[in-house]
């Protein structure tokens, strides 16, 4: 078994369709001949399936699984070698070693699936809008039927989406860190679904974009964490923010007057301005931004990863601190036009143009959104302007270096 250039193999032990030769041999399994010019498109392909290819719960073969392998296919030969060139058809082949290993993967599960000691990774906890999707007045709608919505309902499926939220994951001195973007009014229902599955225990500290129900409404299930597997939980947030929670969560801001014995949160409050914290040894950077006029948001740079959760308006004194980005996490609501409070994805595009990261994933995206239409377009930008950009998913685990 060869190593990928990342090191993702060793998560893979328990899959045996991982055991592949690369010393120019064809392999018997898929009837591919591959010389020491495939190894790169193998090692991408191993790194996609090890960390961010899905089944559905049927196991069945989704198009955008593909699509999605196919972008981190061209993403790693672009990086690691000038002299490849892979066209569409050129991808086919792989196509069986794909199918082979994601109903593998089935039977398997994300459980069996662990980081090394040293690898940091983001979980996508949530990346829809603050209702979610599917919505209910869609799915009782006798009229008109939403494809969205009703996609959204399938076991699986990546329209379903929940609070926009992330998960920073990273290894600490004292052992692997959990940090929280936003804990919203669906938290508990992500943290049910994917805490579980990956692993995650422990909540090491949350830091909050604003004071909105999808950022904030969730704080009060952190009693969950403070009461049977941690003393406490420290929350990061702007005075401006603070100021709401004492009226919107008021008995977890003060607790003189809670009843001794009730379970409540037990959280830590921490003010921060727009000057760079430190969380549990991670520097974190604030990216101040408009959510609608006057209304002020904050996003976060952590190493080279920019997250912009709300945004309407990147002001001009921002950009600086978005240079040199290379993981870019940003709103875009829908696919024709911007709202108030929120980019679009005309504009989320135009910004990714302007700030020029490695790569975007999307995140608050709205019932128009189709996740596998949207992103087959999308990824024609990776043709046509060099532009790695994707919509993301709930559950999606991207590995960084922190």
């Amino acid at each position: 078994m060869f190593q990928s250039p990342c090191g993702f193999l060793d998560m893979l032990s328990v899959n045996p369709c991982f055991n592949f030769s690369l010393d120019g041999a064809s392999d018997s399994n898929d009837g591919v001949s591959r010389d020491s010019s495939s190894q790169e498109a193998f090692e991408a392909i191993m790194v996609v399936l090890s960390m961010e290819v899905r089944t559905s719960s049927s196991g069945a073969l989704m198009a955008d699984e593909l699509n999605s392998a196919e972008l981190e296919l061209r993403r790693q030969i672009s990086v690691y070698t000038s002299q490849i060139s892979l066209s569409t058809s050129g991808f086919f082949p792989f196509k069986r070693i794909l199918q082979a290993c994601l109903q593998s993967n089935l039977a398997n599960g994300d459980n069996g699936v662990q980081l090394p000691a040293q690898q940091s990774e983001i979980v996508f906890m949530g990346t829809g809008t603050s209702e979610g999707i599917p919505r209910v007045s869609c799915l009782t709608n006798p009229s008109k039927k939403c494809p969205v919505c009703t996609k959204a309902v399938e076991p699986g499926n990546k329209n379903r989406r929940l609070n926009t939220s992330i998960l920073i994951r990273y290894p600490g001195p004292s052992g692997r860190r959990n940090i929280l973007i936003d804990a919203g009014k669906f938290f508990y229902h992500s943290a049910l679904h994917w805490f579980p599955a990956y692993g995650i225990r422990t909540i090491d500290a949350v830091i909050i974009t604003h004071s909105h129900a999808d950022a904030i409404g969730g704080l009060d299930d952190l009693r969950d964490w403070t009461n049977n597997v941690q003393h406490h939980i420290p929350i990061y947030v702007a005075m401006r923010d603070f100021e709401v929670m004492k009226k919107t969560h008021y008995y977890l801001v003060d607790t003189s007057g809670i009843i001794p014995g009730a379970a409540v949160s037990e959280l830590q409050f921490n003010i921060i301005d727009e000057e760079p914290f430190t969380v549990q040894d991670l520097k974190i950077t604030p990216l101040p931004v408009w959510h609608g006029a006057g209304y002020r948001s904050l996003g976060f740079r952590f190493g080279n990863i920019c997250y912009i959760s709300d945004v309407s308006e990147i002001p001009e004194e921002t950009y600086p601190f978005l240079k040199d980005c290379e993981i870019l996490i940003m709103d875009a609501l829908r696919p024709d036009r911007s709202s108030s409070t929120h980019f679009g994805l005309p504009r989320a595009l135009e910004e990714v143009r302007k700030i020029q990261p490695k790569r975007t994933l999307f995140i608050g995206m709205m019932h128009l959104m189709d996740h596998e239409k949207v992103n087959e377009e999308l990824l024609k930008l990776m043709e046509t302007e060099g532009l790695d950009v994707q919509l993301s998913y709930d559950g999606l685990r991207v590995p960084v270096m922190l």
